[in-house]
């Protein structure tokens, strides 16, 4: 099963439930997913993440129900998992730009959200984005001793701090803490430590010959596991590594006949032959089987 009919699986989980308590990891399973490939999937595809989606729908579904029925506000929002009518009502405010009360007894159509089909978006692509086919590789482990800052998924939290997460790391000569560099000038950023609510680790660093047994505050030592890898060339301005990701996460995996497997992706920068941010000479690499 394509990745467009595992994530409809999904969504008809979500919609058979939308009145009980949804949890990332179970509605993932439905998919055949972790949490964490689930929910960067879904974003990239979509283009809002799946918490957005569960607000969104509840909330349509609980304005149809306050015209449909002599249900009280409070009861409506029990049922859709609010925990009181104050939180309900500033949601759906927040979201349709009015009060359940002033919608239930005016004459207002509100511009909700239905059930989403994948199936539609897998006609979708980024034709408009140059990329070049990726170069599927086979790679021997690599050892990283690089800082480790957290960053989350969550409301695309993770491409506004990630550049300013390189920057810190230079700004601060924190290359100058890493011991056993086997290539000075090759800056790596490795993707690591998912978790089922979208926070995860991203580590600056470089490649080293060994395991180094005291590392300065702030610095972990990772392994990049052998394997096949996607490498994908996304050398150019500031800003065009994200339109990769999302290319690859939200196009070209799904229609490839490649799945992600489980371990970080991670970016290599060629620092020296780098203008930050004209124009960066990056490539991205993805675990794939």
């Amino acid at each position: 099963m394509d990745y467009f009919k595992r994530i409809q699986c999904a969504i008809e989980f979500i919609e058979l439930n939308l009145r009980e308590d949804l949890k990332i990891a179970d509605i993932a399973s439905q998919a055949c997913f972790s949490a964490f490939h689930f929910q960067r999937v879904f974003q990239a595809i979509s283009g809002f993440t799946v918490q957005q989606y569960i607000r969104r729908r509840r909330l349509s579904e609980a304005a149809e129900q306050l015209k449909q029925s002599n249900q009280k506000v409070l009861d409506v929002a029990i049922e859709y998992q609010y925990n009181s009518q104050e939180a309900f009502t500033r949601a759906f405010e927040k979201n349709f730009g009015i009060t359940p009360g002033k919608y239930r007894n005016g004459d207002i159509e509100l511009s909700g959200q239905s059930k989403i089909n994948f199936l539609d978006y897998q006609k979708n692509t980024m034709g408009d984005l140059d990329v070049n086919k990726p170069v599927i590789l086979q790679l021997e482990t690599v050892k990283i001793v690089g800082y480790e800052y957290k960053t989350n998924l969550n409301n695309e939290q993770h491409y506004k701090e990630i550049p300013g997460f390189y920057g810190h790391f230079g700004a601060n000569e924190y290359f100058m803490c890493i011991p056993n560099k086997i290539a000075p000038g090759m800056s790596y950023g490795v993707a690591c430590q998912f978790e089922d609510n979208g926070a995860f680790s991203f580590v600056v660093g470089e490649e080293v010959e060994k395991e180094s047994k005291e590392l300065a505050d702030g610095f972990i030592y990772i392994e990049i596991p052998a394997g096949k890898y996607a490498e994908f060339d996304a050398s150019g301005s500031d800003g065009r590594v994200q339109n990769i990701r999302d290319f690859i996460y939200g196009t070209w995996l799904p229609n490839s006949n490649f799945e992600r497997r489980e371990g970080p992706d991670f970016e290599i920068t060629d620092v020296m032959n780098s203008s930050y941010p004209d124009h960066l000479s990056m490539k991205v690499y993805i675990p794939i089987e």
